[in-house]
């Protein structure tokens, strides 16, 4: 869909129709545990909580989501969403520290991705602070629990209408 594009372009153009628009939301290791582990960073929301509330605030969007603890189906995941997606909001959990693989999938990929921690990794321990893949991300969002989903999402509505 944008494969004549160059690659600084493609990532930020989404369909002209908002009704059409597709995002994928995956989540990583461990994630499947909200609502029960470390409340005090995470909330007492839990995945599935979370992903209706996206669904609620985002009625016009096609939203679909995707869980796994295991690297290699995260990096299905993703190599599966392209040309199929019109962006991927991507929390990959402990993975965003030390998984050259899922950043060389992002990096492999024509559809846009979205970083998302719902902790601030800036201020984190030492070995959460550097992301492995925000540098093939068009964008990282971190910081502000489950609403730093719907500031992802709000963002790949913000691509959009800049493109009309």
């Amino acid at each position: 869909m944008y494969g004549a594009l160059p690659v600084h372009i493609r990532s930020y153009i989404l369909p002209l129709n908002c009704w059409s628009v597709r995002i994928l939301v995956i989540n990583g290791p461990n994630l499947n545990l909200l609502g029960k582990r470390e409340p005090d960073k995470y909330g007492n929301m839990t995945l599935d909580e979370l992903f209706l509330a996206l669904k609620v605030s985002f009625s016009e969007i096609d939203l679909s989501h995707y869980q796994s603890n295991v690297e290699g189906e995260l990096i299905n995941e993703i190599q599966s969403a392209d040309g199929s997606y019109d962006g991927v909001v991507l929390n990959a959990g402990g993975y965003t520290h030390t998984s050259v693989a899922i950043r060389d999938a992002i990096s492999s990929v024509q559809v846009p991705v979205i970083e998302v921690h719902m902790t601030n990794i800036a201020a984190r321990e030492e070995f959460r602070q550097q992301s492995l893949i925000a540098g093939v991300c068009i964008g990282s969002i971190a910081g502000f629990g489950s609403n730093s989903y719907h500031l992802a999402i709000n963002a790949f509505r913000t691509y959009h209408d800049s493109t009309r």
